[in-house]
């Protein structure tokens, strides 16, 4: 008897990768899907190993719910009706007290379209509250403000990848893509096999920074003044394309005379990155046929995010690039539907279909497919920091379903985030693993995981695909959809949450989304299964998808695209004698996001146990301590213990850490909760940090 194989995706990144899994004897085995034309049958080490989250141990298979209804109290098993029923008794009964906005619902960019779509439901609809935000504020949430503000529309990529080995030069800010989306690299492997040229833009020589051309080595923070000098040298020298930008964009005066002031000199004394490297690297993209920049979360993650963010694009428009073949400005999402993810209802300003919820038409558009009036609908929120911030204060969040996210871990400010959540009256999560978050939770739900449901999810360049269910779940364990559904019904609204299964649930996302931005009307599981993924905006069953955007013209009232005049501004904190160091946090090779799930294969943990800070040589022998020892990283909101790896792939005035552990070794206790103004996105990439050594254990 043969062993039957399916055709789906890895669940970590937003490539997502195209794998076959396989049942034998022995459980799933993986393969990469060779027909797959993202990954092209390439794996990371997380993608081979994805299975064995499936079978863990520590998998949750019961509801879990605090003995008496007391805090302190042991969790204990429960059955689904007295934890659905305690659930739904206890909003109530919270929001009957205080309001309706004293509930709050908080999401990932994890969940698929699917489950994105019906938690903005079910916040808006079942409990009637404007407060739903979600983790992929901390993520996405700067770069997409900024296509929004330039373009009109945010799809992280407005081109397949497919166009980046015809790019002739690649600017990439703060990515570490051999790291973080290693099957990626085929792409620009292939864009340098044809004599292409790749410069990254980074404080660390990352392992991508090394592999690339060229490599500067920007102080943290200082991203826009870069951008400023690049523009500056393209202006002065004739380099820009002022017919594009005459024909097909608004605002450049202001942003001419504000790049006039960012000469390479100044550029220099603000960014360390040399003048004559700033000369060269503006003549090196403004004289290519066809100039690509790319950012990630190096310069989005900042206090002033949206506005680094925009800088990078006004290159971009000032070159010509945008729109125009193997050319442009992109944003590489990171989480495994981080763009879908914002799409559909999740964020706290947003209804499906990326519509404003403040906008009337929407709010209509989405009353009739909810059959509510438009008046029902709440209006915009509070964003995730600030949500969780409110908790235990006057007016506050005072009970939270959390869905998809492990926010202990994962939000800037971590401890104090943790106070907050043990503030809250009632707290419930639903998650695979007791993660940290659930371990502060009155309730615990037991959900599936990916190779065990149906959905779709849009990968990084807004192509839909289709999540394929492998594998029964264990007994006792319910998807999300399935706990939405069953507690909406529980809140009243029985009508509004019967679904017959996933499909039902999108081909209602089909219609709430149609006529908005992310227009999603002509995609259907059908075709997604048949066209290896349909890219959006697809407003038709007719419509081919779009696969490049912006080549006749934007989606703006004027259909130009506009500049923005951004001028460099310091981050939320700078270094000073007490607190000498930059700190700056991201991903590592062999764990994901606040590692739920990763901490727990042991592939992964070969190759990534224990987190670990990189200090220079040189600082490392200032401050007295040598490759191994234990230091403390302290900064204005806490201290965490690392292993010290020292290595020259580093400033001397810099250290980084990884973010993917909790308690005494979690960066984001140091990180910095300073807010961008636009996307609130907090200053997560950098912020002012001290280093002692550890006392012996």
């Amino acid at each position: 008897m043969m062993a039957a194989t399916t055709a789906t995706h890895c669940p970590y990144c937003a490539l997502q990768c195209g794998i076959h899994l396989t049942k034998g004897t022995t459980g799933l085995t993986v393969t990469g899907d060779a027909t797959f034309p993202v990954n092209n049958g390439t794996l990371c080490v997380k993608g081979w190993s994805a299975p064995e989250t499936l079978t863990h141990r520590d998998r949750l298979l019961t509801p879990l719910v605090r003995e008496g209804g007391e805090r302190g109290n042991p969790l204990v098993p429960a059955t689904w009706d007295e934890a659905l029923e305690r659930i739904a008794r206890r909003f109530s009964e919270i929001q009957g007290r205080h309001g309706r906005d004293t509930a709050a619902v908080f999401g990932g960019g994890s969940l698929t379209n699917e489950k994105a779509y019906l938690l903005g439901k079910f916040a808006r609809v079942a409990l009637g509250t404007s407060n739903i935000d979600y983790n992929g504020r901390f993520c996405m949430s700067s770069g997409a403000a900024a296509a929004t503000m330039a373009f009109g529309l945010d799809r992280g990529l407005p081109f397949p990848l497919k166009d980046i080995p015809q790019a002739t030069t690649i600017l990439l800010a703060g990515a570490n893509i051999v790291e973080t989306l290693p099957p990626l690299m085929q792409y620009f492997e292939a864009q340098r096999s044809r004599g292409g040229t790749v410069i990254v833009i980074d404080p660390r020589r990352t392992p991508t920074a090394a592999w690339a051309d060229r490599h500067l080595a920007i102080r943290p923070g200082t991203d826009a003044a870069l951008a400023n000098g690049l523009l500056h040298v393209l202006i002065r020298d004739g380099l820009v394309d002022e017919a594009y930008i005459r024909d097909r964009t608004d605002g450049f005066e202001q942003v001419r005379q504000i790049a006039a002031v960012y000469w390479p000199e100044k550029v220099e004394q603000l960014t360390d990155v040399p003048a004559a490297l700033v000369v060269e690297i503006a003549h090196q993209l403004g004289k290519t046929p066809h100039p690509m920049i790319l950012t990630a979360r190096g310069p989005e993650q900042q206090s002033q995010g949206v506005g680094n963010t925009l800088a990078y694009i006004n290159l971009a428009l000032a070159l010509g690039a945008v729109g125009k073949p193997f050319s442009g400005f992109g944003c590489l999402t990171g989480q495994g539907n981080g763009q879908g993810g914002r799409e559909h209802g999740q964020k706290a300003d947003q209804l499906p279909g990326y519509r404003r919820i403040d906008d009337d038409g929407a709010r209509a558009h989405m009353a009739d497919i909810w059959g509510m009036p438009a008046s029902a609908i709440p209006g915009v929120g509070k964003s995730a920091y600030e949500l969780l911030t409110s908790i235990g204060r006057g007016g506050g969040v005072r009970a939270l379903l959390v869905m998809g996210s492990n926010i202990a871990v994962s939000a800037p400010n971590a401890s104090t985030v943790c106070e907050r959540l043990k503030a809250l009256e009632f707290l419930v999560v639903a998650d695979f693993f007791l993660s940290e978050t659930a371990e502060l939770a009155d309730v615990v739900l037991p959900c599936t995981q990916w190779a065990e449901e149906e959905g779709t999810l849009t990968n990084l360049e807004g192509r839909v695909l289709r999540r394929r269910k492998v594998a029964e779940p264990p007994a006792g364990v319910r998807s999300d959809l399935d706990i939405l559904s069953a507690l909406g019904q529980r809140l009243g609204h029985r009508r509004q949450f019967t679904y017959a299964n996933s499909e039902a649930v999108f081909e209602e996302l089909r219609r709430a989304s149609h006529g908005g931005p992310a227009d999603y009307f002509g995609i259907t599981y059908e075709r997604v299964e048949n066209e290896q993924g349909v890219f959006w905006p697809c407003p038709s069953i007719g419509h081919p998808g779009t696969e490049r955007l912006f080549s006749d013209s934007f989606p703006t009232p004027n259909s130009r695209a506009r500049f923005h005049a951004v001028s460099h501004r310091s981050i939320g904190e700078d270094t000073n004698e007490e607190y000498p160091f930059y700190l700056t946090t991201g991903r590592v090779l062999g764990q994901y996001q606040s590692g739920t799930q990763t901490r727990r294969v042991r592939a992964l943990n070969g190759i990534g146990s224990q987190p670990f800070v990189e200090i220079h040589p040189a600082t490392a022998r200032v401050i007295g301590v040598a490759a191994g020892d234990r230091v403390v990283l302290t900064t204005r909101r806490g201290s965490a213990t690392f292993v010290v790896k020292t290595t020259t792939s580093i400033r001397e005035d810099t250290v980084f850490a990884p973010f993917h552990w909790a308690g005494e070794q979690s960066a984001n206790r140091l990180t910095n909760t300073a807010l961008d103004p636009t996307s609130k996105m907090p200053e997560l990439k950098v912020c002012a940090t001290r280093i002692e050594r550890a006392a012996l254990p």
